[in-house]
């Protein structure tokens, strides 16, 4: 994720404040410090971390912390508000008119921030909350970009109006949003041109754009991997066409999270949604609170159980559940546990969002997991017939050689698996009835989800 480093910087600061104890003055001091550096190396605007810092050195140092029964914790409490507060305090949405009316929603940003793909993420999310999205090709520069937002919207499900690369974007525009109110679209997302850097043409085109049509929210999309750059763009954009949110992409890459943190300090503008991946669903809503919880170690978990709510079939983890109590399980059940996992992100992504799990012990814990293991395990099971799958006990030798050539690897693989998913069943067996109430919980996973035995 965008903040490991920092995140992994602050644990360790914390870490050595709660061996401490009691605390002097200096101690919080010296500690803020390295706080300070930290988030410095982070890339978040200087003019940003002073403020931040003179917020949380006058909390920290007060009587109520220094007298307090356990000072290091008050300091982690403080720290981790003033982060919250720094981001938004509040999760913003975006403000839609009601639904017999159209929303206009122009998205902007320079080259390569990943505008389109996100015009048709976030066309995606307002249809899955009971809207009618029509995406509008106002691009009509870059090489492909109609088609790119064509492809995309098609995957989404959404349709793309365009007129071509000769019709002007502020006459698109208006020919979009007549389109939308005669065909019951009630949300319409201009996909417009950006440019390799802020330039006068570009916002003169913007513009043109907001005085042609009602421009409801006006959105810009940055890429957090370019840090400071990131909010220097964004304050042009505000300064020169006036902006409602931000939404940052590249938010699950190798940058240090400067961005994130600085944009709302510097702009005033909230951060609607994160961009947390390639896939047309990787778009989060942005939660200060629950980002600020994650950069201090804390974990996501409530974001973790709603991404398990949404994409586990409930009835589906009702029947495995039967099933586990009664060690009645197949290979069947391993696949669709497998499946479960992808649809939230990967192992990768549940295992950021647990509590004390840092950047450096996430590195660790993805050097375990073999993807291509899970590949390999996956062909094996897929190379099975369906009574194999639903009675590993009728598997022979003979038929274990045909598994192994049907899924190119050593027959010693498939008796492996065999034999995990044996020793699986067995200790089912052993605990099948203390699958109730808190053993349950314990054993079983969250919000429905069962990982992998």
């Amino acid at each position: 994720m965008a903040f490991d480093s920092l995140s992994d910087k602050l644990q360790n600061i914390f870490k050595n404040l709660r061996r401490k104890g009691r605390l002097t003055e200096q101690d919080v001091r010296d500690a803020l410090k390295e706080v300070k550096l930290a988030l410095l190396e982070a890339d978040v605007s200087f003019k940003v971390v002073k403020t931040f810092m003179k917020g949380v050195q006058e909390k920290a140092v007060g009587q109520d912390v220094m007298n307090g029964l356990n000072p290091g914790q008050m300091v982690i409490k403080i720290v981790s508000t003033e982060l919250t507060d720094l981001m938004g305090s509040e999760t913003t949405e975006i403000a839609l008119r009601p639904t017999q009316e159209v929303t206009v929603l122009m998205m902007m940003g320079l080259q390569g921030a990943g505008k389109t793909t996100t015009a048709a993420k976030l066309a995606a999310k307002l249809k899955a909350k009971g809207r009618t999205p029509l995406l509008a090709a106002c691009d009509i520069y870059r090489p492909a970009a109609i088609r790119q937002l064509q492809i995309d919207g098609e995957k989404v499900q959404v349709p793309v109006f365009e007129r071509g690369t000769q019709i002007k974007p502020p006459q698109i525009a208006r020919e979009a949003v007549a389109y939308a109110r005669e065909h019951g679209f009630n949300v319409v997302l201009l996909d417009t041109a950006g440019r390799l850097q802020v330039d006068e043409d570009m916002m003169e085109e913007l513009r043109q754009i907001k005085e042609t049509v009602t421009v409801d929210q006006s959105v810009l999309v940055v890429d957090s991997m370019t840090g400071q750059d990131a909010v220097n763009v964004a304050s042009a954009f505000e300064e020169k066409i006036g902006i409602d949110g931000v939404i940052l992409t590249k938010l699950d890459g190798d940058t240090r999270g400067g961005a994130a943190l600085s944009i709302k300090a510097t702009t005033a503008k909230p951060i609607l949604y994160a961009g947390m991946g390639e896939k047309l669903s990787d778009l989060e809503q942005f939660y200060p609170d629950r980002m600020a919880s994650r950069i201090l170690g804390m974990g996501d978990v409530m974001t973790l159980i709603e991404k398990a709510q949404q994409n586990v079939d409930e009835e589906k983890a009702k029947q495995m559940e039967q099933r586990l109590k009664k060690a009645s399980f197949g290979f069947d059940d391993y696949l669709e546990s497998m499946a479960q996992m992808k649809k939230m992100g990967g192992m990768s992504s549940v295992l950021s969002m647990m509590p004390g799990v840092n950047g450096s012990q996430l590195s660790q814990l993805e050097g375990q997991i073999d993807e291509k293991a899970m590949g390999r395990t996956e062909a094996i099971i897929l190379s099975m017939t369906p009574q194999e799958r639903a009675n590993p006990d009728v598997l022979n030798m003979a038929r274990k050689n045909r598994i192994a050539k049907g899924a190119g690897v050593d027959i010693s693989e498939v008796n492996k698996l065999v034999r995990q998913f044996d020793q699986a069943r067995k200790m089912m067996k052993q605990y099948g009835g203390m699958l109730s109430g808190k053993s349950k919980k314990r054993i079983g996973g969250i919000g429905g989800l069962k990982l992998p035995f």
